[in-house]
């Protein structure tokens, strides 16, 4: 076994994709990038490794402004209800962000305002005088998700005015679709002059990107680094705004710029490292953040859907690059750029495609009411769709769990406590002597944590599931096998043998589930009588800034056992009474969850 505790351990910074704070979180954006974030930080904090995972609600996003005016409220009326909802979510499923903040902090527009500069000050924008969506209804111009389209290129009836979400192409300008239409009023538009600044993004990639994104990356998904390498070294960069003409944002720190503001899509992924500076200050330790992000041994991993593939593998890079002696002097420095961009395709929905607006989703707050955390991060991470896209179904959902948590693993960990119950009075027996098949079944699921660890590390957490459901079937077969309810009435010494080898086998699957599944995790950890934490606890605390206060999702990780081993349970340990660890699901969920979706 590998023992964590003689390794030196590497700083992992696990950046989330942040949501717009305009909708409810639906088991899309859940699979797409914020369990699979989750699972791969909770791993590496049971491997000893530095994890710091950051994300927040994205308050600027032009859906929070278009919900906003739909509903007659301003955009932070909306931001507050749904930033708050985010955190109910994400506490009650388990999501263990070291800081879950969001974009309308002090911190971040300082931040994001400093980078603009920076970036300036190196010479990687400049300024264009450009024709923008104009509505003479509105009396305003436009921002590119305030218009639909036809995309020119796969014909898609609802693309974006910056992105195609189908094919996702980038758009310069709203007026490359097709029919571009307002998605306010479906009024009439017309294009106006207007001058903002540009990421010269073309430059960038003379001085970097093309060479950094052609270099080795093999160990990244193919849907990722394929579109990232055709956009960068054959069809080529171009200059991109990043400035609006909104109210609603972070103010371009120059003189006579009022009334625009910081484009979303180049300010929101500055909050990684906001974040991460907010985590530090929070800490009482503001130079701490410099370990994930200036180090070379340090790595970083962005946790995306496949519609943010092109900022995070290509334009938030390129904006890494352009800053030098950022919040240091002398020597040049450079923040590192992200070493891995394991983005996931989308998950429909009994063969459709999610839509909120078709109430044709699992809002997971709602679902959460209904179910245990566990078997919904379980189907989840079952159905992940890692390269392509996969698809929810609620037969799937109860059979997964009546099928693999309950019948195999579940009733595993069930029969062997209830048998060291019963038979030994819940004491650990003293096996004496194992067997050459005790000693067979404990290598093999020792072996485990390097061969499944390894996945999780690939970020293939579909196969690092199936993997550990597989030595819980070997376990099991183990127990029929040496059949302890029948030794029992002949050979006690048979039967401890047997029940102590299976409880070592279940302490280490304990260990191999609990990166997918923590609660049911820690009940077990409790359950074999072990002490303190698998994992962290999750705190929910308000930060009082100059002008601002908010509330933010932290993660006490510092409590976690941080060990990817088996932890050997004693002969002798008295072992609390047990306790079933997952329910069955009547059949009958299926046709009331069908039936809700249905309902108006």
């Amino acid at each position: 076994m590998r023992d964590n505790n003689n390794i030196e351990p590497r700083h992992i910074l696990v950046a989330v994709a942040w949501p717009y704070a305009s909708a409810d979180i639906h088991q899309g954006n859940v699979t797409g990038s914020y369990l699979p974030a989750d699972i791969y930080a909770r791993y590496h904090r049971l491997m000893g490794n530095q994890v710091l995972m950051v994300s927040g609600s994205d308050s600027h996003g032009t859906p929070v402004t278009v919900k906003a005016e739909a509903e007659g409220k301003s955009p932070q009326e909306v931001f507050d209800y749904y930033h708050e909802r985010f955190l109910e979510l994400f506490q009650k499923l388990g999501l263990s962000y070291d800081l879950f903040t969001h974009t309308d902090t002090e911190n971040h527009h300082r931040v994001s305002q400093d980078i603009f500069l920076t970036l300036s000050q190196n010479g990687y924008l400049f300024r264009n005088v450009s024709a923008q969506m104009y509505s003479p209804g509105a009396n305003k111009f436009l921002p590119d998700r305030y218009v639909e389209g036809t995309c020119p290129i796969c014909g898609y009836g609802r693309a974006r005015g910056d992105q195609c979400d189908n094919c996702n192409t980038l758009f310069e300008s709203a007026s490359e679709l097709i029919e571009p239409r307002s998605k306010l009023d479906d009024s009439d538009l017309e294009l106006r002059d207007t001058e903002h600044f540009y990421l010269d993004l073309a430059k960038l990639s003379d001085d970097g990107i093309a060479e950094w994104i052609a270099d080795d990356k093999e160990f990244w998904r193919p849907q990722v680094i394929n579109f990232a390498r055709n956009l960068v070294l054959n069809e080529g960069l171009h200059g991109r705004a990043i400035t609006r003409d909104m109210d609603w944002g972070i103010e371009v720190p120059l003189e006579g710029w009022d009334g625009k503001v910081l484009y979303v899509w180049f300010e929101a992924v500055i909050g990684y490292l906001s974040a991460s500076i907010e985590w530090a200050k929070n800490r009482g330790e503001p130079e701490a953040w410099k370990k994930w992000w200036y180090e070379p041994d340090s790595r970083s991993y962005y946790f995306v859907g496949k519609d943010n593939i092109p900022f995070h593998a290509i334009i938030w890079p390129a904006e890494l690059l352009g800053v030098r002696r950022l919040y240091e002097s002398g020597e040049d420095l450079f923040l590192n750029l992200p070493y891995d961009v394991p983005a996931n395709e989308f998950m429909n929905m009994e063969g459709r495609k999610i839509s909120g607006s078709q109430n044709w989703g699992v809002l997971m707050l709602d679902a959460l009411e209904r179910y245990d955390p566990d078997p919904l991060r379980y189907y989840l991470t079952a159905a992940m769709p890692e390269t392509r896209d996969s698809d929810w179904t609620w037969e799937g959902f109860v059979e997964r769990n009546n099928s693999e948590l309950v019948a195999n693993w579940g009733n595993l960990v069930n029969r062997v406590l209830n048998m060291t119950e019963r038979y030994f009075d819940g004491v650990v027996p003293d096996p004496g002597e194992l067997t050459r098949q005790d000693k067979e079944l404990l290598e093999a699921v020792d072996q485990g944590f390097e061969s499944i660890g390894s996945l999780y590390d690939a970020c293939k957490f579909r196969a690092a599931l199936q993997e550990t459901l597989a030595l819980a079937t070997k376990i099991n077969q183990y127990l029929e096998e040496s059949s302890p309810w029948t030794t029992v009435k002949t050979d006690i010494g048979a039967t401890a043998r047997s029940l102590y080898t299976s409880i070592q086998a279940i302490s280490s699957l304990k260990t191999l589930f609990a990166p997918i599944l923590p609660f049911t995790g820690q009940v077990l950890h409790e359950l074999l009588g072990e002490n303190g934490f698998l994992f962290g606890e999750q705190l929910v605390e308000t930060y009082q800034e100059e002008t601002l206060s908010h509330i933010a999702l932290t993660y006490d990780g510092s409590r976690a056992i941080g060990q990817w081993i088996r932890n050997e349970i004693p002969a002798g340990r008295k072992l609390p009474n047990p306790v079933p660890l997952f329910k069955k699901l009547d059949q009958s969920v299926v046709e009331m969850e069908l039936d809700r979706l249905s309902s108006p």
